[in-house]
């Protein structure tokens, strides 16, 4: 092509135009791109689609319809007439530059070239390929809705709406990727989500410039958080369950779905949002309550127990009498924190096998894992039996993480806190939680601290935070979005 697609403009000229777009989409060298001319009422008609998006019906249907116009009844000849009493068909429209048109066809709409007009019909009759609305594996519950988003950007938009039937919910649709052309939308409540924070997020997606987004909503969420890459605690929280998208939703949040993704990204978010599960909410407030302290719990303990027992053991004078048995009886000839580095390579080792294991083996892997890693290390000395422990209590902390990604983030924490500790004994403790907490507090999500409501202290929203408050008087949202409507917290 000489020129390039978003200078060039539809003429009236029908072989120019369809020469122009067979050249741009080779259709001669690819299979799947296909070009059919036929011709109504002495006019001829070029349609271009992708075998494989567009339906046989409504294509069906819209050439019977063409098919039994007479000339005399289109005459005189007008393209806006011919769509508005005989293109029996939802969306329907014009346009005018070729890029567009290109665009159109590449997302699975069909094309019309219309011989004599200087637009062409842009129809979508696609059907991208989608899986079955199933219940995400990463977030289970006992009772609840077990529909959640997939791969397909539209039905995971319906899902929404079908939860929010406000007209003030916006979804605007970007696209980033020179080559790629990915969908993107921006959703949120506009009576509710602040205008600062969509209009951040909105410019961060338009200055994306990248060939393509292959890694969908993680390619985004790098993109348009600059200067974090190597922070490992998530500035956003993924769901891929919709009532979880449309409670953030109605809190002030804002939303960002990619195509071809079931990650739904909600920003800004704070560490506690990443420690929220929809099963508290599923439950009465005594139980909710009861499970979120459990939970927290448990994140705790993958942070700091195995750094604790490693301080204790190194430094026993710290301990009360009434502890003295934490430690090992007898020395080892393996340093203590090279068994406590062996047990987290070891347990993260297992984790990735697991994930990448079928499920015919799954069996199998779990007795390598107990008997021989377990088992066999601690007879042959290479480990100590309270280091199974407490390293397994850990990884069951990293476990019952409601987000994925904050798991690996205290993982690395741990680790952290493992070396410091194993180095400097009681200093490098000390010294690590403190470096590591002031880290944390430094850390924002678009502007919002991430640990908030503890720093800066917001005591009614901490309750909100810790406690899990009754539906009826849920209704509130947190400040720290700056919502635009007054119920906040």
């Amino acid at each position: 092509m000489s020129e390039r697609a978003d200078r060039v403009k539809v003429g009236k000229d029908f072989s120019k135009n369809v020469e122009y777009l067979i050249e741009s989409l080779a259709v001669e060298e690819n299979f799947d791109i296909i070009y059919r001319e036929m011709e109504f009422f002495r006019r001829k008609f070029g349609m271009f689609f992708i075998d494989g998006f567009a339906r046989d019906e409504p294509v069906t249907l819209i050439t019977k319809s063409l098919e039994n116009l007479t000339r005399e009844e289109m005459s005189p000849f007008s393209l806006e007439k011919l769509i508005k009493k005989h293109i029996h068909f939802i969306e329907v429209e014009t346009e005018e530059k070729m890029d567009k048109v290109i665009y159109a066809i590449l997302s699975g709409s069909m094309a019309i070239v219309v011989e004599g007009a200087d637009k062409i019909m842009i129809v979508d009759v696609r059907e991208y390929p989608v899986r079955s609305l199933e219940e995400p594996d990463l977030e289970r519950v006992i009772r609840g809705s077990r529909d959640g988003f997939v791969e397909t950007i539209v039905f995971n938009i319906a899902l929404i709406r079908r939860r929010i039937r406000d007209p003030k919910l916006r979804v605007k649709m970007m696209h980033a990727g020179r080559r790629s052309l990915t969908d993107i939308c921006v959703v949120y409540i506009e009576d509710i989500a602040n205008p600062d924070i969509v209009t951040s997020i909105e410019e961060k997606i338009d200055l994306i410039d990248i060939d393509g987004l292959p890694m969908a909503e993680k390619s985004i969420e790098e993109l348009i958080t600059p200067g974090s890459f190597w922070n490992p605690f998530p500035k956003v929280r993924y769901t891929e369950r919709p009532d979880v998208a449309a409670v953030h939703l109605l809190e002030g949040h804002v939303l960002v779905l990619v195509d071809t993704s079931p990650s739904v990204m909600i920003l800004p978010v704070t560490i506690f949002h990443h420690l929220q599960h929809i099963e508290e909410y599923r439950q009465g407030p005594s139980l909710g309550v009861f499970i979120k302290m459990v939970r927290y719990i448990g994140v705790f303990l993958s942070i700091f127990l195995l750094p604790l027992w490693l301080l204790f053991a190194l430094e026993p004078k710290l301990l009360p009498e009434s502890l003295s048995f934490i430690g090992p009886e007898e020395p080892s000839n393996v340093p203590l924190l090279i068994q406590a580095l062996f047990a987290e390579l070891g347990l993260n080792l297992m984790r990735m096998a697991a994930t990448h294991t079928p499920s015919s083996l799954a069996t199998a892997l779990g007795l390598i894992a107990a008997l021989l890693i377990g088992e066999k290390a601690v007879d042959v000395g290479l480990f100590s039996q309270e280091i199974i422990i407490y390293a397994a209590v850990a990884a069951v902390g990293v476990f019952a993480t409601p987000s994925f990604e904050l798991g690996l983030a205290n993982t690395l924490a741990r680790i952290f806190l493992l070396i410091a500790t194993g180095l400097f004994h009681l200093s490098g403790f000390i010294g690590a939680v403190v470096i590591l907490l002031l880290y944390i507090a430094l850390t924002r999500s678009f502007g919002v601290p991430y640990m908030w409501p503890l720093i800066p202290l917001n005591i009614k929203a901490l309750y909100a935070v810790i406690f899990r408050t009754p539906i009826p008087i849920h209704n509130v949202r947190p400040s720290i979005t700056k919502p635009r409507d007054k119920d906040r917290q």
